[in-house]
């Protein structure tokens, strides 16, 4: 659990599973450039591929490829399980 909270307290990575959350399947390439025009992150390519590497570490992000391209899918599984392990209170009236 440790890896997931890790993972999600930078606020590059927050915005990477942004975008993947908004559109799955993205290239690097793609992902960059949302987050420049989005989010005014001008990081490198190689910066943001780092992060995507800690964010597959945590299990969060999970990457296949396609011929020459690589696309980046979100899974928020491992968040999913975080939210789980403590219930949270139905509000009263």
């Amino acid at each position: 659990m440790i890896d997931v909270f890790a993972a999600i307290a930078d606020p590059t990575r927050r915005a990477i599973l942004d975008e993947l959350a908004d559109r799955d399947g993205q290239t690097l390439f793609e992902i960059c450039t949302r987050l420049t025009a989005k989010h005014g992150i001008g990081s490198s390519r190689q910066a943001i591929s780092q992060h995507l590497d800690i964010l597959a570490e945590a299990g969060l992000v999970r990457a296949e490829r396609s011929g020459r391209y690589k696309f980046h899918h979100a899974d928020f599984g491992p968040l999913r399980a975080v939210v789980g392990r403590w219930p949270i209170p139905e509000e009263g009236p």
